[in-house]
């Protein structure tokens, strides 16, 4: 929902970066200890608006996992350049972020410090969504079909390479540049085909009586399997601020485990937390979401080196990224076991 930024994100950062010093760290020390009573308070950015994705968070606010841990973690919505800029320039601690928006930040002349802590959902739950009726089983029946693109480099590229993996043209794709915000609406009026993650937009056609085909990207090339989204951090802030990232990673751990076992209050929590929220939406799309968190993976957060470096390799491979080092962008060192 927020792919817009992406293409701009590197040059807003370097310039935020330029204006800002590091932020000191606001109740002092290393760990994530009470002084005197105080809970230390850190800042935690979200990609877009509040949705089952950050599920978790909203638990461990509201069952006192922060708390316990020591923290305050007041929960903001993003600034238009994105979470990752104010946590590069220091002004939040953590944000949301997904794998495939990142490049720009790992390639900019200017080293900016971030990186990757944790990964919310293991693999990626994106595709194409149709209505049944139009016939797209695969990728190869978007010919003739209108798909409502962003119009962004990766974007088209991943379309043309599940499209021709498939078999089919992808010139004979009609590409309808268009920002779509009610994925039901669409689907019945020009749109043929959106590119959606299913725990929301997905769940939301369903709940609107649509019967609809879902394409993975995951499912055509191995590649795109990235993560999505992540939790990014500051790298500087990380290293001077080691105890109090993992007593946050802690309480968040504990946050969406909640939501794998109880999924119904969890998103009772989330609603609770975001009255303007459909609690009918929340309660279905965390009932899909919740065993997507850790899937096959005993460690909740955990990011798989050889799929992350597979899809920058492709990207570098096929000329819409500077080559990205191996291992480079994410750790698991502040993970909780």
């Amino acid at each position: 929902m927020k792919k817009i930024a992406g293409i701009i994100l590197a040059s807003v950062m370097v310039l935020a970066l330029a204006g800002c010093g590091k932020k000191e760290e606001t109740a002092g020390g290393n760990k994530a200890e009470k002084k005197d009573g105080e809970l230390k308070e850190i800042t935690l950015v979200l990609d877009w608006t509040p949705n089952t994705n950050h599920t978790g968070f909203y638990v461990a606010q509201n069952e006192g996992y922060f708390e316990e841990e020591g923290l305050k973690v007041n929960i903001v919505q993003p600034p238009e350049d994105g979470a990752t800029t104010m946590v590069a320039s220091g002004q939040a601690e953590f944000g949301i972020d997904f794998q495939d928006y990142l490049p720009p930040v790992f390639t900019s002349e200017e080293k900016i410090p971030v990186e990757a802590v944790a990964t919310i959902i293991q693999h990626n739950t994106s595709g194409i969504i149709s209505l049944k009726e139009d016939n797209i089983n695969s990728p190869k029946d978007l010919e003739g079909k209108n798909y409502a693109t962003w119009d962004l480099p990766i974007e088209k590229a991943m379309m043309k390479n599940i499209v021709e993996a498939d078999g089919g043209d992808f010139e004979k794709v009609n590409l309808i540049p268009e920002y779509v915000e009610n994925e039901a609406a669409a689907l019945q009026q020009d749109i043929d085909a959106i590119w959606v993650y299913y725990a929301w937009a997905g769940i939301s056609t369903k709940q609107a009586g649509l019967d609809t085909n879902m394409i993975y990207f995951k499912d055509i090339t191995p590649e795109f399997d990235f993560y999505s989204p992540v939790i990014v951090s500051n790298s500087d802030w990380l290293a001077e601020n080691e105890e109090t990232a993992k007593a946050f990673l802690r309480a968040t751990k504990k946050g969406y485990e909640f939501a794998i076992d109880n999924p119904d209050k969890a998103a009772e929590i989330l609603v609770k937390q975001v009255p303007e929220l459909s609690l009918d939406l929340v309660k279905e799309s965390q009932e899909w979401l919740s065993p997507q968190y850790k899937a096959e993976v005993e460690q909740w957060g955990y990011i798989d080196q050889t799929r992350w470096d597979a899809f920058y390799k492709w990207l570098s491979d096929n000329g819409l990224s500077e080559e990205i080092p191996e291992g480079y962008g994410f750790t698991n060192k502040y993970l909780p076991e």
